[in-house]
């Protein structure tokens, strides 16, 4: 981009603490990053409003950059590349940023093809600035290409709620034509559904919203009831998406012999006591996620490009960014929001 401006708009997590304390301030000229060497420098056209970005303003993670520019589902524009970015890429081309922006390479678990579990790996919005500003940078190596037919607003959920709902449905081992339990329906919850029904699953909800059971049954759900409710039919597989550590028993529960809990969340309040037999027994597991590999990236996206999902996204200006969090933490949004510059 010939004059690209030198200041740009950006929220940073400065106190991070509950919402209603204000722990983002807005900057409306902060400094225009550089890309540094493989990096691309894009422009917003919208970034995702996703739990994980209200756990690092609320302080449920760790401070990993002070100050930091929270927001790692980024639809954007490519308007320059640093040195070594490689030919992936070219200005104008429209791009994906997800959460997981590095890991080593040469590590076991990256070897093996585990590079979600790099103990060197680094996130987007958590290590390294994200997507709530104007611009942003992002190693081209860990940038999208992104299915065609979506708008902006409907892509950067699929960022993280698509990709990490995606790998949370192969850690949950759903078998073919088999029953799956959603624990919670916000974002991710509401495309994992469509994935699962597009390959032939029956699904059922659990989830404390009206809003969001309506959503669900209008996207097809078999049922769905308050989020610590008994499904009407044993499971297979169950997904918990909220962050609720007190819904694992009754997930469970429900769950029939030899099913699968997986965990998506990467922050969970504390699991009560579990009785051996009512839970566990009968080959009943477990599994947690943790973030996810390229390769399931590239996996879901192309999904996507070939099954229409349907993306229920609220949109709101980048100025209101706290106040589109505010609304996620008092469960006032269905789906999943949306940052518009």
């Amino acid at each position: 981009m010939a004059t690209r401006p030198t200041t740009m708009r950006a929220w940073r997590v400065r106190r991070p603490g509950p919402m209603r304390t204000g722990p983002l301030d807005f900057d409306s000229a902060a400094a225009v990053p550089e890309p540094g060497p493989g990096e691309l420098l894009v422009a917003m056209r919208a970034c995702g409003v996703c739990r994980t970005d209200l756990h690092v303003s609320e302080g449920d993670l760790a401070v990993h950059r002070p100050g930091v520019i929270p927001g790692h589902e980024v639809v954007a524009e490519v308007v320059d590349l640093g040195p070594d970015a490689g030919d992936d890429f070219s200005v104008g081309d429209r791009v994906g940023i997800a959460w997981l922006r590095h890991t080593c390479g040469v590590c076991a678990y990256c070897v093996r093809g585990d590079e979600n579990l790099c103990p060197q790996s680094r996130y987007t919005g958590w290590d390294a600035d994200g997507g709530y500003a104007d611009f942003a940078c992002v190693p081209a190596s860990f940038a999208h290409h992104l299915p065609d037919g979506y708008s902006d607003s409907e892509l950067a959920p699929l960022l993280c709620a698509g990709i990490i709902g995606y790998r949370s449905l192969l850690r949950a081992q759903l078998p073919a034509g088999g029953r799956l339990g959603l624990y919670g329906f916000g974002g991710s919850a509401h495309i994992t559904a469509q994935v699962a029904l597009a390959q032939g699953a029956e699904v059922h909800v659990m989830t404390r919203g009206a809003q969001a059971r309506e959503l669900a049954l209008g996207l097809g759900a078999a049922s769905a009831q308050d989020a610590a409710d008994p499904p009407p039919v044993k499971l297979d597989a169950a997904i918990l998406f909220a962050p609720v550590g007190d819904l694992v028993l009754p997930a469970l529960e429900a769950l029939d012999r030899g099913g699968t809990l997986a965990i998506a969340g990467i922050h969970l309040s504390d699991i009560p006591v579990l009785n051996y037999q009512r839970h566990l027994f009968q080959e009943r597991q477990i599994r947690s996620v943790t973030s996810n590999t390229r390769h399931d990236a590239g996996e879901f996206l192309d999904f996507a490009q070939h099954h229409r999902i349907e993306v229920t996204s609220p949109e709101y200006p980048l100025a209101q960014a706290d106040r589109a969090l505010t609304d996620l933490a008092e469960g006032r949004i269905a789906g999943a929001a949306v940052l518009l510059p």
